[in-house]
């Protein structure tokens, strides 16, 4: 069984990027009003937190996203998990970033399952968490662990920071837009997250 947890730096960039999104004013108004704490919204306030109870912050987060915002906050997230791509890509490892570099030497249609299989480095808090498959001409990006569904119980799927992660990445090895759909997700009850990207014609 996956462990859902989250690193703190992950963690830290997602918190910056809803700030700069957002305003964090405005960032401390929509967790005032969900009954969290208003200093969530300083990214500096989650420089050390880890594990279990960093993956809890950050299914709140996105909860009390959801609250505020209803069907909006969708596009938000969307859009704060395709600007936290560069944060994370630009605060990952050398091996990581020397991978970004290796990848960019591959054909583009070379390039998508090089590309989310980088993020599912900066995804996975631990090895094995987040996963990328084939699929006749289509591939399948699975996370087991998927820790902004923590202590979430939901009627749809609300992994919309994830898709936004997987749609910013294909697109910054490909330069194409790519058709993305969460088909499955674990606060619906299901096993695992997962984010089909459809490739064939």
């Amino acid at each position: 069984m996956s462990s859902r947890t989250l690193s703190s730096p992950f963690l830290h960039h997602f918190v910056e990027t809803l700030a700069s999104e957002l305003g964090q004013d405005n960032l401390s108004t929509v967790l005032e009003k969900a009954g969290l704490p208003a200093d969530w919204s300083d990214p500096a306030r989650w420089g050390s937190l880890n594990g279990t109870t960093a993956a809890e912050a950050y299914g709140a987060l996105q909860k009390a996203m959801r609250t505020y915002y209803g069907r909006g906050a969708r596009g938000i997230l969307i859009r704060v998990g395709g600007n936290l791509w560069s944060r994370l890509l630009e605060d990952a490892s050398l091996a990581v970033k020397a991978q970004s570099k290796i990848l960019f030497g591959l054909s583009a249609n070379a390039r998508r399952k090089p590309a989310l299989e980088l993020l599912t480095k900066l995804l996975s808090d631990q090895r094995g968490d987040v996963t990328v498959h084939t699929q006749d001409l289509d591939l399948l990006l699975a996370d087991k662990a998927s820790p902004g569904t923590l202590g979430q119980n939901e009627s749809e799927h609300i992994c919309y920071v994830t898709l936004g992660l997987v749609r910013e990445c294909l697109y910054w090895a490909t330069s194409m837009e790519h058709d993305i759909e969460e088909r499955s997700c674990r606060a619906t009850g299901d096993e695992a997250c997962e984010f089909k990207i459809t490739i064939g014609g």
